[in-house]
């Protein structure tokens, strides 16, 4: 967690209210986490804005920015712009607890909170399933469409009459 130091949010010595934070972040931010990208040259801004309250904090996370995509048609590199928000509620408890999908606890010793985890998965949902360049154009996509496989219900075959004349004949016994 060393590593990921730089992206804490001081809350102790905070007076209640909106605090605002901003985090710029590339490849090296991303080197921290030992995970292969699905992309390159990240140039991202982060903006988190905390509202400290005397039990507990609203951290909110946007990011804004541009990654380096590879086209899964074309196999060409296209710059994709990354937008997305996330907020988290944190409160504090006995230890550190994040089951809950928008509630964090800390531990109430902790005098700072680490977002770097957050902004990792924010700026990694903002990334298409599917990466499209924009150069690919709807012909392009239609033709594709039309040659790529089906998914065919598959109809109960027809049945074996052999098999229907012993069907009969275990019926009648």
């Amino acid at each position: 967690m060393d590593r990921l130091r730089n992206y804490d949010i001081v809350f102790s010595g905070q007076k209640n209210g909106k605090h605002e934070f901003q985090f710029e972040i590339d490849k090296t931010f991303f080197q921290l986490f030992d995970t292969e990208q699905e992309f390159t040259e990240p140039k991202i801004v982060v903006d988190v804005l905390m509202d400290k309250h005397t039990t507990f904090l609203e951290v909110n996370i946007k990011t804004s920015g541009m990654v380096n995509l590879v086209c899964d048609i074309t196999n060409e590199n296209f710059d994709h712009p990354i937008e997305n928000e996330l907020a988290v509620l944190v409160k504090f408890g006995a230890e550190y607890d994040d089951s809950e999908e928008d509630v964090i606890t800390i531990p109430m010793t902790d005098h700072a909170f680490n977002v770097a985890q957050l902004i990792y998965e924010v700026v990694m949902l903002a990334i298409p399933m599917k990466k499209i360049s924009p150069n690919v154009s709807d012909e392009d996509l239609e033709i594709l469409e039309k040659f790529s496989p089906k998914d065919e219900v598959d109809e109960e075959p027809e049945s074996d009459p052999r098999w229907e004349a012993l069907k009969k004949l275990k019926d009648k016994n």
